[in-house]
């Protein structure tokens, strides 16, 4: 089975999950309420699956769908100011077509890169029970073994963090001693680069803990691990 295929059976398996009773409850509410600005719309309302290049050589991990954002739209980091300062940082890397990210048939294209979250329903309070985030690592663990081109997984935040280790566990690579989340720090995992970063929500780029520099460092990072640290010096540009 190839990587696209494999992926492809995947996400068709995220959107129809119902592991975890308080997320379902929370996302279809969430879907039937809607807020104001999105009145006129029909959320998703349902899990939340990976996306990007199924020949990915760097994964993003984040923490999981926004409300309003991907189980509005269906697509992670999708129609939310967090995904607005992502995309941003990848396009100027040269990692995505654009750089917005507005709806699923935008016409956003990554490059290299594919994205996913540890949850892939919107918890109540951006808060994931632990049972609720051990429901959701086998599918991570899935989505790392299908992209098997995978070297570096940029982490967005301490949950990102903490989830790709215990996916990287749960495939056979225990990590001891567990290494420390600080934005910017890198560990080897595996077969893999973890690179942490600040998560890109709005109360860290808009009080400028996380700044577009800052991003920007993290992610040309990860194209010279990615592509063994021999680096395009005419503008960075990914493997």
């Amino acid at each position: 089975m190839s990587s696209a295929v494999g992926l492809q059976a995947l996400s068709d398996e995220i959107v129809s999950c119902r592991k975890c009773p308080r997320l379902v409850a929370w996302r279809e509410e969430v879907a039937r309420q809607k807020r104001a600005a999105f009145a006129g719309e029909t959320y998703w309302g349902r899990p939340v699956p990976g996306f990007g290049d199924p020949a990915a050589r760097i994964l993003i991990l984040g923490l999981a769908p926004a409300a309003h954002g991907g189980n509005r739209t269906g697509r992670i980091f999708t129609g939310d100011r967090s995904g607005d300062f992502l995309f941003a940082a990848l396009y100027g890397c040269g990692l995505a077509n654009q750089p917005t990210s507005v709806s699923r048939d935008d016409g956003l294209r990554l490059r290299e890169t594919y994205i996913a979250a540890v949850n892939r329903c919107c918890p109540p309070g951006n808060r994931p029970t632990p049972e609720e985030r051990d429901n959701c690592i086998p599918y991570l663990v899935r989505e790392l073994r299908l992209l098997d081109r995978v070297r570096v997984i940029v982490c967005l935040g301490a949950f990102a963090w903490d989830g790709a280790l215990r996916a990287i566990s749960a495939s056979g690579h225990p990590v001891r001693p567990r290494p420390l989340f600080g934005h910017g720090l890198e560990a080897s995992a595996g077969s893999y680069t973890l690179i942490a970063s600040f998560h890109p929500s709005q109360q860290n780029t808009f009080t400028g803990k996380l700044t577009p520099e800052m991003l920007d460092a993290v992610f040309r990072r990860a194209i010279d691990l990615a592509s063994g640290g021999a680096r395009d010096e005419s503008g960075g540009t990914p493997p």
